[in-house]
Parts: structure tokens; C-alpha cells; sequence
């Protein structure tokens, strides 16, 4: 596994620099596109919400990009913050696999 010395940028911020800010749109415009809250689409602008599921398929509809562009992003974040946090599953094994 390549180790990051950066963290990746949070999803939320990619949607508000690529996205929401150069085609103006605001958070409420964009929730209601989007079908959600403009609280739900605060949360996750402000980096405080993750990209589900079903906001990935919203967002790539929307935005005519693939779910898998938004949970590669989520994906890659969580990954990179789960490493920082904790140092406890380097101590895992590795398991060797036996010829039956």
C-alpha cells in the first residue's frame, strides 16, 4: 500500500469547487436538483457528511459524471483517515495460506 503523506480532499469540497461554484449554482438550487436537503448538501460541502450510495448515483446523474468518480472519493478519504487515526492494524498478520 503506497502511503499518502497528504490527505485526499474530501469529497464535499471537489463538489463545491468543481461543481457548485463554477456553474454558480447555490446549495439550495443544488439540493433541489439533487432531491435532498439543503442541509444534507451543507454537511457534506462542509466536509461533515460522507458520500453515500445514493448520493453518488444523485451526483453523477446530476453532474453526468459515474457513482464510482464520488465513491472512489469517499473510499480513498476514509482510507486515509482510518491510517491516521489508528496505527493498531499494523499489527495485524498476514495469514499464510496452506497447500490443502
Amino acid at each position: 500500500m503506497r502511503e499518502r503523506k497528504r490527505p485526499p480532499v474530501h469529497p464535499g469540497r471537489i463538489l463545491n469547487n468543481q461543481y457548485l461554484e463554477p456553474l454558480h449554482l447555490t446549495k439550495t438550487e443544488a439540493a433541489d436538483i439533487l432531491g435532498v436537503s439543503r442541509k444534507t448538501i451543507s454537511k457534506l460541502v462542509n466536509e461533515h457528511a460522507s458520500i453515500t450510495s445514493d448520493m453518488a448515483l444523485r451526483l453523477a446523474r446530476a453532474f453526468q459524471t459515474t457513482p464510482d468518480l464520488w465513491l472512489n472519493l469517499q473510499k480513498n478519504y476514509d482510507l486515509w483517515q482510518a491510517q491516521q487515526r489508528s496505527q493498531e492494524w499494523k499489527k495485524v498478520r498476514p495469514i499464510e495460506f496452506r497447500a490443502a
